[in-house]
């Protein structure tokens, strides 16, 4: 396989993985629409260098790691469902902003990025979806481009993120402070409900 369809399959891969509506989408869509653009950016690329994180380890076929974040489903699954339920908590506390800010503050992008990486990191959901997608490579040490398909994945996800964050920035001035407010406490309401379902599939 030459190296731009390997290029392209990856790109395939971390936009399929990214578009799904979950945790880290709502995440993107509330930033948006309460800081700006840039703050939802900043939110998906958290997810996108996750992303290619655990693209690197399914390319590079390591499978003792790969081994290990399996065994380590369940503390992984409560961190992260108590790092939902914190986020959701810190929504219902916040107010909304009487006027759409124009940026996100600097200050916030960096913490942005950092929360939804290591929510990603601590999702089972991401850890096997790409176990599932690079399956095959878990008894090989390499494989062909591998830099190549971590760059793809790294540029499909953050290409959806780019996409969310620039679509709904582009409609939050319709959004008042009352709006917002319902914004928050509905994405607090199901990052709530992501957190309590990722520990009943504990049981």
């Amino acid at each position: 396989m030459d190296l731009l369809a390997v290029f392209a399959s990856a790109l395939l891969i971390g936009l399929s993985i990214a578009a799904p509506v979950g945790p880290i989408g709502l995440l993107t869509i509330q930033r948006s629409l309460e800081h700006g653009p840039r703050a939802g950016l900043a939110t998906g690329l958290g997810a996108a260098a996750a992303d290619a994180v655990y693209g690197a380890v399914g390319a590079y076929g390591v499978s003792w790691l790969i081994g290990a974040l399996v065994a380590a489903r369940v503390p992984l699954a409560l961190f992260g469902a108590a790092f939902l339920l914190w986020m959701a908590w810190g929504l219902v506390r916040a107010p909304a902003a009487e006027r759409a800010a124009q940026a996100a503050p600097a200050r916030n992008g960096w913490q942005y990025f950092a929360t939804t990486f290591v929510l990603t990191l601590s999702n089972p959901a991401t850890i096997f979806s790409f176990i599932a997608v690079f399956g095959t490579l878990a008894g090989r040490s390499t494989v062909s481009a591998p830099g190549t398909m971590v760059l793809g994945v790294l540029l499909g996800s953050a290409l959806w993120w780019l996409f969310l964050s620039t679509a709904v920035g582009r409609l939050r001035e319709r959004f008042d402070a009352r709006w917002r407010r319902r914004v928050n406490l509905a994405s607090a309401t199901v990052l709530a409900g992501f957190a309590l379902w990722q520990l009943g599939s504990l049981a």
